[in-house]
């Protein structure tokens, strides 16, 4: 099972391995295709960050957000991505508690997450993290449900 992990800024040089992780079926299905416009894009974004959380060394998993603004002040975690090989390991639990506490986020009120319809880990992921299913896509009009969890003071 998971234990902790450490996080840190995604990087160029993390390209290579996170490119394979995507010849996962699954993960290229739900979150993919990722390419050289979505590197560049996370490599340079000011509105938000990309993560690599790890075990020790090794990373174990990806996330990024977009940081809210004073119109829409909750931050959005755009991605979540775990290594295939260890899926079913409490990785993506981990990663997203270390990733909402880390002190490189601007203040928000509250965190949210659109999981897509046809996504029911995913679903089951954020509800079980005890994220409140805000919105059901239905209500929404479109294909994704919004989750949200408001910070505690």
């Amino acid at each position: 099972m998971a234990g902790e992990v450490t996080l840190r800024r995604f990087s160029e040089a993390d390209w290579p391995w996170l490119r394979d992780w995507y010849a996962d079926p699954q993960l290229d299905e739900q979150l993919g295709p990722i390419d050289e416009a979505w590197l560049h894009h996370v490599l340079s974004e000011d509105d938000g960050v990309e993560l690599v959380a790890c075990d020790g060394d090794v990373p174990v998993a990806v996330v990024g957000c977009v940081w809210g603004t004073s119109d829409d002040p909750d931050h959005v975690i755009t991605d979540l991505a775990v290594d295939p090989g260890r899926r079913r390991e409490g990785w993506a639990s981990a990663t997203v508690r270390a990733f909402t506490a880390w002190p490189g986020h601007p203040v928000t009120r509250a965190w949210r997450a659109y999981v897509d319809v046809e996504n029911p880990a995913g679903f089951e992921f954020f509800a079980k993290l005890g994220w409140s299913l805000a919105e059901t896509a239905e209500a929404r009009g479109d294909d994704l449900h919004l989750f949200r969890a408001p910070l505690t003071e």
